[in-house]
């Protein structure tokens, strides 16, 4: 495809991810994916590895693992790839096509996930996608059965004046008016949960500077914050090990 050609294109698709399309050309997503990439703390060098990113959107990690020298990367998606408006699939498959990506893709369900149905992986990234999780540690279990080596978790919080593990539950839109998300636990919940589903060591790698969120539904949240509550939250990434 021509430069100007691929710029039309992309202009057309709704994206999520900024991804380096080459020749200068940056997909204008609204997640600044590359100071991200940072703070999750992929390998550099992944060669002969295996890679699995579960929830990948548009692709950018995936695309990413690839250009680190994995031999195998599995895009899935289920949740955003079936809707049509968020531009996610159109995006990946986009991109995929202008890098002449090789990675593979598969629209499964992360509670569908097992040995048998996608094989086992060296590296499993699952970056933005627990706190979207109505069943937390069985999708933290899901991960672990599919997980060789190491897994990274990135995820948003809460409960974090706690000091012993706890998981804020969130029915209806107590999470800035998100009805995707569920819950949001505090790091002693993911660190906990992540060894009962089989993890042997975790390390928290990385956490944003304290920040507070804002609710917004009548009543109190589950956290006991009355509405439109400043609450304290913050994003965390964790690496686990087999």
């Amino acid at each position: 495809m021509e430069i100007d050609e691929i710029k039309n294109e992309m202009n057309k698709i709704k994206w999520w991810h900024k991804i380096d399309l080459g020749n200068g050309i940056i997909t204008p997503g609204k997640v600044e994916t590359f100071q991200k990439l940072k703070r999750i703390g992929m390998p550099e060098n992944l060669k002969g590895k295996t890679v699995l990113d579960v929830g990948t959107f548009n692709g950018f990690y995936s695309f990413e693992a690839e250009k680190r020298g994995a031999k195998r990367v599995l895009a899935t998606d289920s949740f955003m790839w079936q809707k049509e408006e968020t531009g996610a699939r159109k995006g990946f498959n986009f991109a995929k096509k202008v890098l002449n990506s090789q990675i593979e893709e598969k629209e499964i369900d992360i509670l569908d996930i097992s040995p048998e149905k996608i094989g086992t992986f060296d590296l499993v990234l699952f970056l933005g996608v627990l706190y979207h999780m109505r069943h937390p540690l069985l999708a933290l279990e899901k991960v672990a059965s599919v997980t060789n080596e190491m897994a990274i978790i990135e995820t948003e919080t809460d409960m974090v004046e706690f000091d012993r593990p706890a998981i804020a539950f969130y029915p209806d839109k107590e999470f800035e008016d998100g009805p995707s998300t569920w819950v949001g636990p505090n790091i002693q919940a993911i660190e906990a949960m992540l060894k009962v589903a089989g993890f042997k060591k975790t390390k928290v790698y990385q956490q944003t500077p304290m920040n507070f969120r804002v609710t917004g539904i009548k009543g109190k949240n589950p956290s006991g914050y009355p509405p439109s509550q400043h609450i304290p939250s913050n994003r965390v990434t964790i690496h686990a090990w087999k």
